[in-house]
């Protein structure tokens, strides 16, 4: 077994169930468009590997490389992604009487955000498949990511952003060599762009358009698992826009349980929190629908918020229902608040996705959807630094 790079075995369609090879370039399904699945010879792995093993290993996303897609070592890519930090949360939790409440802080990936961890495992199955041309529509973050990445793969890159996208955004993906397209609108109006270039050779790494980003953001998962002994925590709260890191960690506690790694396979309740000007996952939530409306005229000062709809929106609202979970709007003056009461209190200043969390947290004690008791995990996803005007 522990010549076993991978245990990928095939990928398959999230609806239809048609099955598709990992060995040649996928995107999403050809029959139903729906988003494809990475799937694991899991039970060789229950009986093989050992749980306890990737403690020792060095840290980092590809300490867990059975579980990722890429078969050859040669062709991963790494900037030290992964492993970031659990941190207890103890004067914000006794302000909000929540003793048991921790943050897991993305922000110290490379690039600033989680968005490091899907581009690493995107990038390097895209390279050891042969593809060298790359391009991604995005908010923001993903955009400077997927730069970073591309460089250290030596693969072209473009990236198409919102025009009033933040600054830091567009001047890291150009620094890094991507060509860097503005584009009028929201993200929705980049993707319709870059669908023209597919024909150009350009393979788009979207969200949820192709299946290896899933697979980099599961690993928060597995971290989050072990960090807290091998149990999920109570509740864990996420800031969703296109909710593929929500439905990475739905994904990992499925993967661990099977394995059989899980000393309690209690699973953990997800929240998605939204911003009140684009809040797509919200209202299908409230409505008990299985896929969301485009929602018209978004608008948040928390740009990785602001997504109209998610190519992948049928996944995450199924693990907000499978989960026992729920959906929340805060506004952005909520947002703000939250931010600086973060770093006055623990001195972490997240993004404003990140706070958008903290801000959720008032809304669902209300609700009553938090109590006491429970082990409550926020999700800050990047730094308040790439925000700065």
């Amino acid at each position: 077994m522990t010549s076993r790079e991978s245990l990928l075995t095939h990928l398959i369609c999230s609806e239809c169930q048609q099955h598709y090879s990992p060995h040649e370039p996928q995107r999403f399904c050809s029959h139903c468009t729906a988003p494809l699945i990475a799937c694991y010879d899991l039970e060789t792995g229950r009986y093989h590997l050992d749980r306890d093993q990737f403690t020792h290993r060095p840290r980092g996303l590809w300490r867990w490389h059975e579980l990722l897609p890429v078969t050859d070592p040669r062709h991963r890519i790494t900037l030290g992604e992964g492993d970031t930090p659990t941190l207890p949360l103890p004067r914000l939790g006794s302000h909000l009487d929540l003793p048991h409440l921790f943050l897991k802080d993305e922000a110290i990936n490379p690039t600033g955000t989680f968005k490091a961890r899907g581009q690493a495992v995107a990038l390097s199955k895209i390279r050891e498949l042969g593809i060298t041309k790359v391009l991604v529509p995005t908010a923001g973050n993903a955009g400077g990511a997927m730069a970073a990445y591309a460089a250290r793969a030596g693969l072209s890159a473009r990236v198409l952003l919102p025009s009033d996208t933040p600054r830091a955004n567009i001047e890291e993906a150009r620094i890094a060599g991507a060509e860097v397209i503005l584009v009028s609108g929201l993200i929705s109006d980049a993707a319709q762009a870059a669908a023209s270039m597919i024909d150009q050779g350009w393979f788009d790494v979207s969200t949820f358009k192709e299946p290896y980003r899933l697979e980099g953001k599961k690993t928060m998962g597995y971290e989050i698992a072990q960090a807290f002994g091998w149990r999920f925590p109570d509740v864990i709260i996420y800031p969703a826009g296109g909710g593929i890191g929500l439905v990475g960690i739905w994904k990992a506690y499925s993967e661990l349980r099977t394995l059989g790694w899980l000393e309690d396979n209690t699973p953990p309740r997800l929240v998605a929190v939204q911003a009140q000007g684009c809040a797509p996952f919200v209202r299908a939530f409230q409505a008990h629908a299985d896929r969301c409306d485009f929602w018209q005229n978004a608008q948040t000062m928390a740009s990785g918020l602001r997504v109209p709809k998610s190519f992948g929106d049928r996944l995450v609202l199924k693990a907000l229902y499978e989960s026992r979970g729920t959906a929340i709007a805060v506004s952005d003056d909520e947002i703000r608040a939250a931010q600086k009461l973060l770093a006055s209190s623990e001195g972490i200043f997240a993004a404003p996705e990140g706070a958008a969390t903290v801000a959720a947290l008032s809304h669902l004690k209300r609700l009553e959807f938090l109590h006491s008791e429970e082990r409550v995990l926020l999700l800050n996803t990047g730094s308040g630094l790439k925000y700065l005007p």
